[in-house]
């Protein structure tokens, strides 16, 4: 019999320490509240898990996007290459810069954007690539670049779910003209809200820094058209908190995912490309059978899930053509959107909880 007793086991469990709330309350009373010394500060020690890259902190990782799509100048006429299997800001970002979205397929391995359905959607419209690190598994920039370059193409890295994870040893948010980092409560390690902007080129840094100041570096000396996307001194105090345990954190999701991987025989668990370090923002799985069932089961042993995405970006509401889906072909995209489950990867899972989730992975499988 289950014993109804267990606590449940939430799908997502974020950390706000101690540490955290002293962050915030230092700077409440400093009265240095947004844009200042703490901001400064992040930037900097973020710099160094991007390779040395100038960052720019925003308020969060859909307006890195869109501040990256207004720095390159991508706009009306233009079209953004995206895979569809995504959160929907990374279509939402191309449509509020006035570009269209142009959807492509994933590799159905790492759930990340295909190189080949990549190169088949450039057209002479084309100006942007946003290729997304899902799950925390990185895209193939090894594939992506050669493509960029060869049309003249600007990538804009989505890694809003990725922090600290590398491609044959290079970092997420170094490969691209741009990188983009969410630190929402649930990410690998977060600011209760806010995002950064990567990048190598000054000249864009500094113009992303106008971007999110309302076109201003010096107070009343407005240089361009600008919004207010600015990061508060208190969410970067406690981004910088959490930035110095992200190693930690890291390797404890690894951990789990190893423990995970060898222990689940009833679902497909998820692998990792050659060369690719996985942060495990996610522990997505492929169902076999019924995936309502099997989140039944889930359910019944406690057991905290979700499924990231159910709906490709192309079917929802707002990119439909005339009501309808538009002319993609999108077959990989379809089958991972009806299949796949997230269990609970958070670095703070017990082995007992290790075991429960792997226990019942399997009986909604079929093979426990």
């Amino acid at each position: 019999m289950l014993d109804t007793k267990l606590d449940p086991i939430p799908s997502a469990r974020p950390i706000i320490g101690d540490a955290e709330i002293e962050a915030a309350v230092r700077v409440l009373r400093s009265g240095m509240v947004v844009q200042g010394p703490e901001v400064a500060a992040f930037e900097q020690e973020f710099s160094a898990l991007v390779d040395g890259r100038e960052c720019v902190a925003v308020n969060s990782g859909t307006s890195a996007l869109q501040l990256s799509l207004m720095a390159l100048g991508i706009g009306p006429g233009d079209e953004v290459i995206v895979p569809s299997f995504s959160f929907a800001a990374t279509a939402n970002v191309v449509r509020l810069v006035g570009a269209t979205p142009v959807f492509v397929d994933i590799e159905p391995g790492t759930f990340c954007v295909d190189p080949a359905a990549v190169a088949a959607a450039v057209t002479p419209r084309t100006g942007g690539i946003i290729p997304v690190h899902l799950y925390g598994h990185p895209a193939a920039m090894d594939r992506l670049i050669p493509i960029a370059e060869r049309h003249g193409l600007a990538i804009v890295e989505d890694a809003a779910q990725a922090h600290a994870a590398t491609l044959h040893g290079t970092p997420v948010g170094a490969f691209g003209v741009v990188g983009c980092f969410s630190f929402y409560p649930t990410k690998n390690m977060h600011s209760l809200e806010g995002g950064m902007i990567t990048t190598a080129d000054p000249k864009l840094a500094r113009t992303l820094r106008l971007l999110r100041n309302q076109g201003m570096e010096q107070r009343y000396a407005n240089e361009i058209v600008g919004a207010n996307m600015r990061l508060t001194d208190v969410a970067a105090a406690i981004g910088r908190v959490q930035l110095g345990r992200l190693a930690e954190w890291t390797e404890q999701r690894q951990a789990n995912a190893k423990f995970l991987d060898s222990h689940i025989t009833g679902m497909v668990t998820p692998p990792v490309a050659d060369g690719a370090r996985h942060v495990y923002h996610q522990y997505t799985v492929r169902v076999r059978g019924s995936r309502d069932a099997a989140q039944a089961v889930l359910a019944e042993h406690r057991i905290g899930n979700a499924v990231y995405y159910p709906t490709p970006i192309h079917r929802l509401t707002p990119f439909l053509v005339d009501g309808k889906p538009g002319p993609w072909d999108l077959p990989e995209t379809e089958r991972a959107a009806a299949e796949v489950i997230s269990l609970p990867i958070f670095p703070s899972l017990t082995p007992a909880e290790l075991e429960r989730i792997a226990h019942a992975a399997n009986v909604a499988g079929g093979t426990a």
